[in-house]
């Protein structure tokens, strides 16, 4: 089965400009055989990369609410027109799809990603647990109930976004739900980071797909250009035994891989960390999914 990664910037503050390059990116890996590809965190509702909102402890500025609403503005609705267009594309070029947006719902925003399927539309919706550092400002916490795995017709797709791969409890909740297609949305596009997809991918026996943002100061608006920041991408593709091959990448554009579904068993004769390495009998975990 081919798969593929799409490394790509949004267009900050502009949305249906966003789109566009999603569409693309898109329809260039339907056209290089891909059944799934992953797209950044973020994507859709950008990710506002060095931005302070005007905002110090104790403490916001009519400029930074401005420039909130502005972003808010950039966001979408789930479901919605974005999603059903997104929805449509996958049906047309027989691709699952998964997306980071920034996701509107009442007041607040949430770092979100969806996953869509040929013949299912809007599989699932995972928030972000844990937004971190300054993005708790913008983003509120997702909980328990968009924590699942979703069967799919090319596997079991499961998502951790950027800094959540780092929390060892939904590590392994996710786990626990038999994941092979680990997508890690992400903006973090240091050399620590492709260890640590690395390291998932080898304790969990599945394959990782990363994909980062690619952010150049031509995605910015003239008016923010300065102050905004970049974001190198680096993305990858993980097996079971922690072999990176595909990428990571440098620039914009898609890294594709041939995989092998079976080298997930084969991966855990020796190491099933939900199964015979779990130990049952002497460790408990519970999780709370519900809203």
């Amino acid at each position: 089965m081919r798969v593929a990664v799409a490394q790509t910037g949004s267009v900050l503050f502009d949305t249906p400009a966003t789109l566009l390059r999603v569409e693309r990116l898109a329809r260039a890996a339907c056209s290089d055989g891909a059944r799934l590809v992953v797209f950044p965190e973020a994507l859709l509702g950008g990710y506002p990369k060095a931005l302070a909102f005007g905002a110090t402890v104790g403490n916001r500025t009519p400029e930074g609410r401005e420039l909130f609403l502005r972003y808010a503005k950039a966001s979408i609705v789930c479901p919605g027109i974005e999603t059903d267009l997104l929805a449509g594309w996958a049906a047309e070029l027989n691709l699952h799809l998964v997306i980071g947006v920034v996701e509107r719902s009442g007041g607040t925003l949430y770092c979100s990603s969806l996953l869509f399927s040929p013949d299912g539309g809007l599989v699932s919706k995972h928030r972000k647990l844990m937004p971190t550092g300054s993005e708790r400002l913008l983003w509120g916490l997702g909980d328990g109930s968009t924590i699942e795995v979703s069967q799919t017709g090319i596997g079991r797709i499961g998502t951790a976004i950027c800094w959540e791969n780092y929390m060892p409890l939904y590590r392994q909740h996710l786990y626990q739900q038999g994941v092979q297609l680990w997508c890690a949305p992400t903006v973090d596009a240091r050399e620590i980071w492709r260890a640590s997809m690395r390291h998932i991918a080898y304790e969990g026996r599945c394959f990782v797909l990363s994909a980062c943002q690619y952010l150049t100061k031509q995605d910015w608006p003239d008016d923010l250009r300065e102050a905004g920041g970049t974001i190198d991408g680096r993305s990858l593709v993980v097996s079971p035994m922690g072999e990176v091959v595909a990428g990571p990448l440098s620039g914009e554009g898609l890294i594709f891989a041939d995989i092998d579904l079976d080298d997930i068993p084969r991966g855990k004769f020796d190491l099933d960390v939900a199964g015979h390495y779990s130990r049952p009998d002497v460790f408990s975990f519970q999780v709370r999914e519900k809203p």
